[in-house]
């Protein structure tokens, strides 16, 4: 499913060869000096089969909207993404990209945004063990505001 050209979810593993080298085609030619991406690949570790992910895509929208300003700020513009669903160990949940005129920013704001997005982004990790989703929560990071209120 994708929600804006920028920001695409899909069901289960992600078609990196695919979403990467649309990419490439569609902003080759904008006079980007850098197209810098960032594959996530799901690691065999701790007898997990896999991942599985949750999204709250309302704010994942204002989330990545605000890092889309950023970008702009700087002449640049960030890609992502992000798998729904299961994804096996040695397939890819998360492609990450910044094209910018000049290498130093896309450098930068790649960095930036790949762990903002580890921090922030309203997208909940499950490990596939045994067949289940067990919540990862040793590996997760609480998303600032979220909670209950008292």
């Amino acid at each position: 499913m994708e929600i804006d050209r920028k920001l695409q979810l899909f069901e289960g593993s992600l078609p990196v060869e695919k979403i990467t080298n649309s990419w490439y085609k569609e902003y080759k030619n904008s006079n980007y000096g850098a197209i810098i991406t960032f594959v996530g690949v799901v690691r065999d570790e701790n007898k997990i089969e896999g991942l599985s992910f949750d999204i709250y895509e309302p704010i994942l929208n204002s989330w990545f909207d605000s890092w889309q300003e950023k970008a702009k700020s700087k002449g640049a513009i960030v890609l992502m993404a992000h798998s729904k669903g299961d994804v096996l160990n040695h397939e890819s949940s998360y492609i990450a990209a910044v094209c910018s005129p000049k290498r130093r920013v896309a450098l930068e704001l790649i960095d930036e945004f790949v762990e903002d997005f580890k921090a922030s982004a309203p997208i909940w990790k499950y490990d596939i063990l045994k067949g289940k989703r067990v919540y990862a929560e040793d590996r997760s990071t609480p998303i600032k505001g979220a909670g209950i209120l008292s």
